[in-house]
């Protein structure tokens, strides 16, 4: 499936092709608080964050879910990092 995301390392949203699987996906039940995150995502060897609110997952270069201990905070730093450095 062909998603908009949000690439900090180029400085600009890009397409890019992801597949969402129980196999790659960790989904979270957080709070509709749009600053929570819903779920990463392993691509390659990068990491999808998607957080609840309408702006773009943000894609992080060499890292993976294992990499973030599965976790939703770690995940949320990183997103607030990616987004803050733009």
């Amino acid at each position: 499936m062909e998603v908009t995301a949000y690439n900090p390392q180029k400085g600009r949203v890009e397409t890019i092709e992801a597949l969402f699987t129980e196999d790659n996906t960790t989904w979270f039940n957080s709070t509709r608080n749009p600053n929570s995150i819903r779920m990463i995502t392993d691509l390659n060897d990068n990491l999808l964050i998607t957080d609840n609110s309408r702006k773009y997952p943000v894609i992080i270069y060499d890292l993976s879910r294992k990499s973030i201990n599965y976790s939703s905070e770690k995940a949320g730093k990183l997103f607030k990092q990616a987004l803050s450095e733009s």
